[in-house]
């Protein structure tokens, strides 16, 4: 067993370098989970540029770890269920579980949360909070899911992402059999989402993206889209309005980033009485909303943040349940040597790849 944990650590905008942690002590309420694979977001793409702000740094990024339980408290294994050799998924956020906001379910929001994993600094013992990382360690209050061990790592880790589809398009969105769902944008969050109002039993569902995301569009079709619209060739409320015969869609997902135009589209686009979720950021960029738009079409504007318990455990029951072919969506696999190339590769800075979902994997 060795005594240290390799870790890629951020230091600054686009500074990613490797350091060795000690490998932590474990007692009867923590625990040691070996990283087998970490998603890569958007979110890690705004951090990696510094355009999204992270008073935290240096840190190790990395909040979708996917892993083996190593090491486990007795108390610890008790209260999470596990047992060494166990596969898990974690949690994002690591909250105190004894406020108000968290003993009334509202644990997202909690005000004294301990940390959370791939924000939190390494000046915080252990120091190992981040997913890009051999070893993250389980802090007393991490939030853990079983998942079964046969399941492709790469798959498997697709958990938060497509949480994030799940209480984005079923439970902030509320899509019902038989409705329209427009989704804007096709990152992977998008084609998540297609997958989970399709599971939901969405009537007819349509997706925008742009000309160079004819891929990601195609994969849209496959996982369920009815249509997809490229905004660099039409416009996309009259192209909703066509495909509705007038109707509009019942539910929006806005999910492009940084892009502030599509906001407004979502509002245009969706019928009277709509439900528009909004999740794409937009790093603080300052978008017009007209008000009397949404007064006069009686549309309910719901934000987006994160993933909670129950759209996770949701995920993984559509990820085992094998219905999917979810290994369409994974394009590409790094080693922990290469986390500034995996984020770049994502962001599209890297010439003639075309990624969808990436992943690191520090093992191999």
């Amino acid at each position: 067993m060795a005594d240290s944990v390799l870790a890629a650590v951020q230091t600054g905008p686009r500074r990613i370098e490797l350091r060795e942690f000690p490998r932590p002590r474990i007692g009867p309420e923590d625990g040691l989970l070996r990283v087998e694979a970490c998603g890569i977001c958007g979110s890690d793409v705004e951090l990696y540029h510094g355009t999204l702000p992270n008073k935290s740094l240096p840190c190790i990024p990395g909040h979708e770890p996917l892993g083996v339980i190593e090491e486990v408290g007795e108390l610890a294994a008790r209260r999470w269920g596990v047992a060494p050799g166990d596969r898990v998924a974690l949690e994002i956020l690591i909250p105190c579980r004894a406020c108000e906001t968290c003993l009334t379910g509202r644990y997202m929001a909690c005000p004294a949360r301990i940390g959370g994993h791939g924000v939190t600094s390494v000046s915080q013992q252990p120091g190992l909070w981040g997913g890009f990382a051999e070893h993250i360690y389980l802090h007393p209050n991490a939030i853990l899911h079983k998942m079964r061990a046969d399941i492709p790592a790469e798959v498997a880790v697709m958990f938060n992402p497509l949480g994030a589809g799940v209480r984005w398009a079923c439970h902030l969105g509320g899509v019902q059999l038989g409705d329209t769902v427009l989704v804007l944008g096709p990152g992977q969050r998008g084609l998540a989402s297609v997958i989970a109002a399709r599971a939901a039993g969405a009537g007819t569902i349509i997706v925008t993206g742009l000309a160079r995301d004819g891929r990601k569009l195609e994969l849209a079709r496959e996982f369920g889209a009815d249509h997809t619209i490229d905004v660099d060739e039409a416009d996309t409320v009259e192209a909703v309005r066509d495909i509705t015969g007038g109707r509009l869609a019942d539910v929006v997902l806005e999910l492009t980033p940084r892009a502030t135009a599509p906001v407004l589209d979502a509002l245009n686009a969706v019928r009277h009485g709509g439900r528009v979720v909004l999740a794409g950021l937009k790093g603080d960029r300052p978008v017009p909303v007209p008000t009397d738009l949404i007064i006069n079409k009686a549309v309910s504007v719901v934000g987006a943040f994160g993933v909670d318990n129950r759209a996770y455990t949701e995920a993984i029951r559509i990820i085992e349940s094998g219905r999917y072919p979810l290994h369409k969506l994974h394009t590409h696999t790094f080693g922990l040597t290469e986390v500034a190339r995996a984020i770049e590769t994502l962001a599209g800075e890297v010439p003639g790849e075309n990624a969808v979902h990436v992943s690191v994997h520090p093992g191999g």
